[in-house]
């Protein structure tokens, strides 16, 4: 496929690689394209403008952060998502300076909601976000990589979707939760191992402590 992913930070680039590495034409977008042009290059991709990143690809990425993703979306363009799927895997992280991060939104509403709600006529699919960009692709991960939840209105977007995350690695299971106000607890279980890393300083544990509470979460009766 055509893939466009908008944001050029860690999760945007990592996750352009693990296309890029499973043949697809890959985008990244930034809002200064020559920031990313060495790593494009590197990658064997093309780095272009929020808009013409989202005209390009058949699939899109939003890997901004999530305090400039309505930003991103404005400059790329809604009517040039419209129809097409959308992963979301942004997290809407607040910062406080002395305190833990924490979510700027939740328990009502949640950012893949809000993505939802900015791109009416898109398939947007919350998916990646429960994890670190070092984890998304090809997870190393002792007894293989835990659960990937994922969350989303349209049911073939979601397919597509899961097998993508297989094909990144994500081959244990990929289980699909149910529609986008699900997004509301992908990101709380994005809060759980952000406080552990910070509070352990070991970005290894923090998956094994998401990946044990999605399988508690899953065979619990």
């Amino acid at each position: 496929m055509k893939v466009g992913v908008l944001g050029s930070g860690d999760v945007g680039q990592t996750l352009a690689r693990g296309f890029a590495s499973r043949g697809h034409d890959v985008t990244i977008g930034s809002r200064d394209p020559e920031k990313v042009a060495d790593f494009a290059k590197e990658a064997g991709i093309a780095a272009a403008a929020f808009d013409e990143t989202a005209k390009f690809g058949e699939l899109l990425v939003l890997a901004t952060a999530f305090s400039g993703t309505k930003s991103a979306i404005d400059l790329a363009g809604a009517q040039n998502f419209s129809g097409k799927v959308v992963i979301d895997t942004t997290n809407p992280l607040k910062f406080e300076e002395g305190k833990l991060p924490s979510l700027a939104i939740g328990f009502s509403d949640s950012a893949g909601e809000s993505v939802q709600r900015w791109l009416p006529d898109a398939k947007v699919v919350k998916a990646f976000n429960i994890v670190g960009h070092g984890y998304m692709v090809d997870p190393d991960i002792p007894g293989g990589p835990p659960t990937m939840f994922i969350a989303g209105n349209d049911a073939e977007a979601k397919k597509i979707v899961a097998d993508i995350l297989t094909a990144f690695g994500w081959q244990n299971e990929v289980i699909d939760i149910g529609a986008i106000e699900e997004a509301r607890y992908l990101e709380s279980l994005c809060m759980l191992w952000v406080h552990y890393a910070i509070r352990a300083g070991s970005t290894h544990a923090r998956v094994q402590t998401a990946a044990g509470c999605a399988q508690l979460m899953v065979t619990a009766p």
